[in-house]
Order: C-alpha cells, then structure tokens, then sequence
C-alpha cells in the first residue's frame, strides 16, 4: 500500500485527486495540508510514502518545502504538482530532491503511473516538463563560465549602478570594473549594457 500525502492550497484540486485515487486499491491518502506549515506538522507526527506536492503555496514556495522534507524525512518521496510547465520549476525542484513532476491537468492514469514509478526509485516526469527541463539544461550548458567578480559586476549592473558606484561597493577601482564589464560583453557576447542584461536574464545568470 502506498501511502500519499497531498499539499496545495486550493480544495478543488485536493478534492480531485482525491477522487482521482480513493478507489485505487494498492493507494491510501494519508492526508493533506494547505500550506507548506500543515505539511511539516503533519510529518512531525505522520508518514506517507509520497507527497503530491504543489509549487506554489501561500507561506512557502514548494521549492522550499520538497528540500525540508527531504532533508528531514528522506525516506519521503516527492512528486512536484503544478500549473508550471517552465524548465526552471522543473530543475530546481529535481535540485530540491523531487523524484517527478506533474503537471496539474495530468490524467488519471498519469497519476497513477507517476506514483507507481516514483516508488520503485525512479523519476518521473509528464512529456511537457521533461521537454521543458531539458530545454532548460541545454541553456544552463551555453552558460559561459564567469568569475566570482564578474558574477557581482553583473549582479549590480543590472541594479542599474554606474561603474564608479560598483567601484565604491566592491572596493575595488572604477578601471576594474570596466575591465570586468568589457569581459562580461565578451563572454556574453553582446555590445552593450542593455543587451548584456537581457542575455543575462534570458540565461537565468541573474
């Protein structure tokens, strides 16, 4: 029997999956919380095999809650749940110790599937967050290497400070700062700031 807890902070959606899984005969539903707070109540006293865990929580991020469960109850396993089919959920989540993810609208079937394959220890993910996330690895790999410094640099160009300004917060000289500027255009391949903060973003660098 495997045990699932859900999370997420609207009742319909908690209703649904309910209904979705109530009859199934090899699952139990352990319970459910609204918040990322009910949750860790919850499992200072419970057990589930695995959570149905939504990203997006009123006092938390579900980000935040998959790497507090996982670090404290490891044994659990968690299967992020969203409307977010962005590569950036998806990895981070994984990051964050999720053994899969799901998108909102997946089937019955889907459900069942994801669970069935999370408890024998693997991963699963719905079609449209694997293509998301491997998309999403694809452009973390064409990130070009930057230095502690030039990641600072970009950090407070972005901010909109002006070389002299970085220079009096790095405590570091102003003709630093344009050699480290000159070397994020390169690397990044752009002419100017404007556009070396939109690549920048676009890359997720920032």
């Amino acid at each position: 029997m495997v045990r699932i807890f859900l999370v997420d902070d609207h009742a319909i959606v908690i209703e649904g999956i309910y209904s979705l899984l109530q009859n199934e005969k090899d699952i139990q539903i352990a319970g459910y919380a609204t918040n990322g707070e009910k949750c860790l109540h919850f499992f200072a006293t419970g057990t589930a095999d695995i959570v149905l865990m939504d990203i997006s929580l009123p006092d938390m991020n579900g980000i935040e809650l998959c790497a507090l469960v996982r670090k404290r109850w490891p044994e659990t396993l968690i299967i992020a749940l969203s409307t977010f089919n962005q590569g950036t959920y998806v990895r981070k989540m994984m990051e964050a110790g999720a053994s899969g993810y799901l998108l909102k609208n997946a089937g019955k079937h889907e459900f069942i599937e994801a669970i069935k394959t999370v408890i024998q220890g693997k991963t699963y993910f719905s079609s449209d967050a694997k293509l998301a996330l491997k998309t999403d690895l694809q452009l973390q790999n064409d990130i070009p290497p930057l230095t502690k410094r030039e990641k600072e640099v970009l950090s407070l160009i972005a901010e909109g400070f002006t070389n002299i300004q970085m220079a009096e917060k790095l405590f570091i000289s102003p003709d630093t700062i344009d050699s480290h500027r000159k070397n994020l255009y390169t690397k990044l391949h752009v002419k100017n700031t404007a556009m070396l903060v939109r690549v920048a973003i676009e890359k997720r660098l920032i």
